[in-house]
């Protein structure tokens, strides 16, 4: 468990209520910016897939967000899930949890820590958080291909 302040960060097993229900927001705020053939976010079978460390972060009691790394091989992770629960948007949540999710890949040794997002206006957030961590636009890697809807991004660590 991870402790920063008032931000607990946790591996979680997807079974509660709350963040299943983040969850569901998740795909289906994924679903209405990108089409769906563009999609490429991990459902709850993906989420509790091997090589798939989930984790959901809170402010007391309340569910902020949530966060995963998939391990590609290679000393290749990839960032998937990152998102925040409304309440908390803006308040350093995927600060938080991009924080411990970059230091988790530096514990298990990865060289390298990829994401996809989408490219549409409603990603832009998201993207210049990417790039203040200092992640850089890249060809598209492991299974993607090239997508018009999609942006991705890589950095060493």
């Amino acid at each position: 468990m991870f402790k920063a302040g008032a931000w607990r960060i946790v591996e979680d097993d997807l079974s509660g209520t709350a963040i299943r229900a983040l969850l569901e927001q998740h795909f289906a705020g994924m679903l209405a910016n990108s089409p769906a053939g563009s999609c490429h976010f991990l459902d709850f079978d993906g989420l509790c897939a091997d090589g798939v460390t989930f984790w959901s972060i809170h402010r007391g009691d309340e569910l902020a967000g949530c966060g995963a790394l998939k391990m590609l091989g290679s000393g290749h992770g990839e960032i998937k899930s990152m998102r925040t629960a409304e309440p908390f948007l803006r308040q350093g949540v995927a600060a938080h949890m991009l924080d411990h999710i970059i230091n988790v890949a530096r514990e298990r040794r990865l060289a390298r820590l990829s994401l996809e997002t989408g490219s549409s206006g409603a990603f832009e957030p998201a993207i210049a958080l990417y790039q203040r961590y200092g992640f850089t636009e890249c060809e598209p890697f492991a299974d993607y291909q090239p997508d018009p809807f999609s942006r991705f991004m890589t950095r060493l660590l």
